[in-house]
């Protein structure tokens, strides 16, 4: 049963990461062509289900919202909380 749950949660964060990256990419470069642009909101929105490690990332390397202190402090806050529920829910399997 456990590997199971480890599978699917492992194949639903690989997909919430990938469109993390690919909705940089692409803000990134509507952005430079001045068309319509990803909403903050959705970023953010993706990052809190589980995409955030991804797009911090990406938004490092290819230098996007880089200034923007909602993303670059929001984020890393956002893996803060992830990690640790993340560690909280561990913990709580491993003490019953």
């Amino acid at each position: 049963m456990m590997p199971d749950i480890l599978l699917c949660i492992g194949i639903y964060l690989t997909v919430v990461n990938i469109v993390a990256v690919r909705l940089v990419f692409r803000d990134k470069r509507t952005a430079q062509s001045g068309l319509w642009r990803v909403k903050e909101r959705t970023l953010l929105f993706i990052s809190a289900i589980g995409g955030s490690v991804a797009m911090f990332l990406t938004m490092r390397v290819v230098r996007h919202k880089t200034k923007h202190a909602k993303f670059m402090v929001g984020i890393p806050v956002i893996i803060f909380f992830q990690v640790t529920i993340v560690f909280l829910i561990w913990w709580w399997l491993k003490t019953t």
